[in-house]
């Protein structure tokens, strides 16, 4: 895509306010950690390796708006940034691993001036930037190999560019094989409650010209049994070791359904989203978000007053459903713990 998700501008981080997509395309700008955090955890900005690329320039920004404070001043106050980022969200693992990897880039010039301290981390967040582009690109290439010319192809949620740097990891297995000369179709779920499939997929696939058609959830198996869905590929917020999958609420019921029709299901995976320090995907925290979004959408409530509402933002996809994980290395078919050792030794 040409629009850029998220940019540095001017010194400040632009990103665009997907809650209100595609009714309005507007960017929101950011110049603190507390400021991303608080776009993170509510919305503005979502998908994993997206979150992870946030973060790291929420780092970047705190250090700059810390140039001018003694040095145990700027010490406290990285670090409160650094915490408040780590708080936005629970599941999405590149979060953590962005932050991680922007810590140990601080405490390899904390001896240096703030002014230096800040230019080093803004090149850092740079290089996360352009590396998520990069690995995008290289898995992306890798899934299109997996899918027939003609094929029709399900994805749950968005795992676009507006879930990434740019390119997307399931999205972009569908923009490479269209690269490729292939002709592919997408079917999107519209992803209750927040509806990312209905307003960010639909739209990217639209503003593309890659024919898409919309469904509600509870249509995917109906599609299925028809023999209209030859592949399905969604993105994931965490693997862990063994190869169990969290990934946006529903894609679990999408999974047993495409077993259920032997249809390949598989998941676009950058090496960042394998947690190796989560045993299994019940070690998985998942995020219960606010009830208004399953009462209604917006400023409309369609829900009984009182109602009790659960709203619980991802599943756990086992690992047996997992038909391959696509990664910036390669294709791993079944993947289990084995394996995924192997991928990273």
């Amino acid at each position: 895509m040409k629009v850029e998700t998220l940019r540095w501008s001017d010194g400040v981080l632009e990103m665009i306010d997907q809650r209100i997509l595609p009714a309005t395309f507007m960017y929101f700008q950011y110049d603190s950690a507390a400021a991303v955090a608080e776009g993170i955890r509510s919305m503005v900005v979502r998908g994993a390796p997206a979150i992870g690329v946030a973060a790291a320039y929420g780092v970047a920004l705190e250090a700059q708006r810390l140039l001018a404070v003694a040095d145990e001043s700027f010490q406290r106050g990285m670090n409160e940034g650094f915490n408040t980022l780590a708080q936005s969200r629970p599941t999405a693992v590149n979060l953590f691993w962005a932050l991680a990897r922007m810590k140990q880039v601080w405490k390899s010039v904390s001896s240096e001036s703030n002014m230096q301290v800040a230019m080093r981390l803004l090149a850092a967040a740079h290089e996360i930037f352009a590396e998520d582009i990069r690995i995008n690109r290289a898995l992306g290439s890798h899934g299109a190999e997996l899918l027939r010319d003609g094929a029709r192809v399900l994805t749950h949620c968005n795992a676009g560019a507006l879930a990434t740097a740019g390119h997307g990891t399931a999205l972009g297995v569908i923009r490479s094989a269209v690269e490729a000369g292939k002709k592919i179709s997408v079917i999107a779920d519209e992803t209750r409650p927040f509806l990312q499939g209905a307003r960010l997929t639909a739209w990217e696939m639209v503003q593309e010209k890659i024919p898409v058609t919309l469904i509600t959830d509870n249509m995917a198996g109906f599609m299925m049994s028809r023999g209209e869905v030859d592949a399905v590929v969604v993105g994931t917020d965490r693997v862990a070791a063994n190869g169990d999958v969290a990934n946006k609420i529903g894609t679990y019921m999408v999974a047993v359904l495409a077993q259920r029709h032997h249809i390949p299901f598989y998941v676009a995976c950058p090496l960042s989203t394998i947690d190796m320090a989560i045993a299994s995907g019940k070690d998985i925290p998942i995020e219960e978000r606010h009830a208004d979004e399953v009462k209604g959408f917006r400023d409309f409530h369609w829900a009984a007053q009182g109602v009790q509402i659960r709203n619980p933002s991802f599943d756990i996809t086992p690992a047996e459903l997992v038909t391959a994980l696509i990664t910036e290395k390669g294709v791993i078919h079944q993947p289990d713990a084995r394996k995924l050792r192997a991928l990273f030794s």
